[in-house]
């Protein structure tokens, strides 16, 4: 059976979304996984050391509110991704969190690697896998270079090959122009594109066939499906 999976807008480790991971760690726990909190910070691996700890002493606090043990696993680059030390720290684990950054080196840094791998394999048997942001987006099989619009597209990780996420959405087109803006939005065939806001998640816990809205804010359905807003624990299927 595979565990929860989640779709987060922002707000990973911080207070407002404690609850939230709270229920992602129970999801693994009831399918007999360890009570550990698993941050990849690979998507933020071109950020300074400062912006790195800042992310990491942000998840040793939301762990220990939590009460579980947390790991932060250094994967900045390919070797890294490679360590077979890692792999230990990531199978049965209750919840793994890919935090936010850049999702184009994330996808490339860890596509094709055993850390992937092990991170695909503890979600299929019963863990929780969670994407902010960056991590959000590499769930899909394409990613949108909406930086630099003449590239291709970055290969995803192909967990919802045909869904794609705008993660900050209630920011984000407030911060790139409209060029880059039609290329998010222009998606291919009935791929699903959907909008997710800051502090606001989407969830398909498992066991179940929907997705369930947390947070604040909103999840926009923007096509691919009967365009629609979704608030707190509404529930859309998708797929």
């Amino acid at each position: 059976m595979s565990g929860s999976l989640a779709l987060v807008g922002s707000g990973e480790y911080l207070p407002g979304m404690a609850e939230f991971e709270r229920s992602l760690i129970e999801d693994g726990l009831k399918n007999q996984k360890a009570p550990r909190f698993v941050q990849i910070p690979t998507a933020a691996g071109r950020e300074s050391r400062d912006r790195i700890l800042y992310w990491q002493e942000l998840g040793r606090v939301q762990a220990n509110l939590l009460g579980v043990e947390q790991v932060f696993l250094p994967i900045f680059d390919r070797d890294a991704a490679h360590n077979s030390e890692f792999l230990s720290q990531i199978r049965d684990s209750a919840l793994i969190y890919m935090s936010g950054g850049d999702p184009h080196y994330l996808a490339n840094t860890l596509r094709g690697t055993p850390i992937l791998d092990a991170l695909v394999e503890n979600w299929n048997s019963g863990g929780s896998l969670a994407g902010c942001s960056a991590g959000a987006m590499v769930m899909s099989s394409k990613i949108p270079n909406f930086r630099i619009s003449r590239s291709a597209p970055t290969e995803g990780f192909n967990l919802l090959p045909d869904v794609r996420v705008i993660p900050h959405f209630n920011k984000f087109f407030k911060w790139i122009p409209e060029s880059a803006a039609k290329i998010l939005l222009d998606t291919p065939g009935d791929s699903v594109l959907i909008g997710i806001d800051e502090m606001t998640a989407l969830v398909r816990r498992s066991g179940e066939p929907d997705w369930r809205v947390y947070g604040e804010a909103k999840v926009h359905i923007l096509k691919g499906l009967p365009t629609q807003q979704l608030c707190h624990d509404e529930r859309v299927i998708i797929g």
